[in-house]
């Protein structure tokens, strides 16, 4: 082999990996744990309207640096939190959905509707089975929904398609 064909051949081991299952979803979930803690921190930088207590006290009595640890440290508990959640779901539905694809080997809407529904429910399935039910209904219409403004046509391909 040539050392151009050695190249060529490793561009596309490399290719093969990026766009793999395990690596859709890994990606998936970092992005969702990123944004999950972005939303969260957004978020919660608005909720102090009402003053919380520690230790009996209300927040408002403490002085200025107790009353900054106090916040930072329930900011940070909230941002974990939701960091985590958003990167569970990211992962899980990309991860079914490149799967789905991957088994029907095609991409339509139903791939994204299938992902949705088994992503509500597996993540509702502890609270019983109709809120598995539930939330497989509803992850699987908000798919769809997605899916479906994602999808239209009445738009015009961005300037840089060259299709």
């Amino acid at each position: 082999m040539t050392e151009e064909e050695i190249m060529m051949r490793q561009m596309q081991y490399g290719e093969e990996f990026w766009k793999s299952c395990p690596m859709k979803s890994v990606m998936a979930g970092v992005a969702g744990f990123v944004l999950g803690g972005a939303f969260s921190l957004l978020m919660g930088s608005m909720a102090y309207d009402v003053p919380v207590g520690l230790g009996g006290r209300p927040l408002s009595d403490l002085p200025l640096k107790e009353q900054m640890r106090a916040q930072f440290k329930d900011l940070g508990g909230k941002m974990w939190g939701s960091a985590k959640s958003f990167g569970k779901i990211g992962g899980i539905f990309a991860g079914v959905e490149c799967s789905i694809e991957a088994l029907r080997a095609k991409n339509d809407i139903w791939n994204g509707i299938a992902a949705g529904c088994l992503t509500g429910g597996a993540l509702a399935i502890k609270s019983g089975p109709q809120a598995a039910l539930s939330g497989c209904a509803a992850f699987a219409a908000f798919s769809g929904a997605v899916d479906l403004y994602m999808r239209r046509e009445d738009c015009p391909p961005p300037d840089t398609d060259e299709d």
